[in-house]
């Protein structure tokens, strides 16, 4: 049954509606003014959340596959992972434009001064070429093999979405989503590892 919903063919568009959804509700909150007292702050940490939670999603495709013999999920990781892009980007548009009004020496000030900015920098520059080869015409552009090195910047993104999420938080000191995510990126980048690790300490 789970096998037949995930290959139907409206399967797809309703997971980009599902991907829109959070999007959307924020849009809404913003225009009817439901974002409380500050809603740009508001606005900025939810398309990051949502980022966040994209990229979590993505890397966990591949463990939830193999865990429950799913493989039609592979079908929606490339389509999540756009989406967390969009997100990540509408996250970086958001803090550019309202907390410093498109003025790029302000941003770059802001850059050098505070290093969770910086690091949420480093963040969306690895996403940046993962969403600009997410297409099929550059995996044979590029060919397999160099399209799955390339991909594996993906790997990376955790540990500096997490120290973003770690030094921003840390501001107020709250940690408990930072710790939260932190614990679910280990798990399934963990899971991954295990996995990578188990057959080369069986053949030693």
């Amino acid at each position: 049954m789970v096998l037949n919903a995930l290959t139907h063919r409206a399967a797809k568009p309703l997971a980009h509606l599902l991907c829109a959804l959070p999007l959307a509700w924020l849009v809404y909150a913003a225009a009817t003014n439901q974002l409380g007292a500050n809603p740009a702050e508001a606005l900025i940490r939810g398309l990051g959340d949502w980022a966040l939670k994209g990229l979590l999603l993505t890397l966990a495709i591949t463990p939830l596959r193999q865990k429950f013999h799913l493989p039609a999920l592979l079908r929606f990781r490339r389509l999540i992972g756009v989406w967390t892009f969009a997100y990540a980007s509408l996250h970086l548009l958001a803090y550019a434009w309202l907390d410093m009004g498109l003025d790029l020496g302000e941003i770059a000030r802001d850059i050098a001064k505070r290093p969770f900015i910086l690091v949420g920098m480093l963040s969306f520059a690895l996403l940046l070429p993962l969403a600009a080869t997410s297409f099929n015409a550059a995996v044979r552009w590029l060919g397999g093999k160099r399209w799955q090195a390339l991909h594996r910047l993906v790997y990376l993104i955790p540990f500096t979405v997490g120290l973003h999420f770690w030094w921003m938080r840390a501001g107020k000191n709250n940690f408990g989503d930072p710790f939260f995510y932190s614990l679910l990126f280990g798990l399934v980048l963990g899971w991954r590892g295990w996995r990578w690790l188990k057959p080369r300490l069986a053949a030693a």
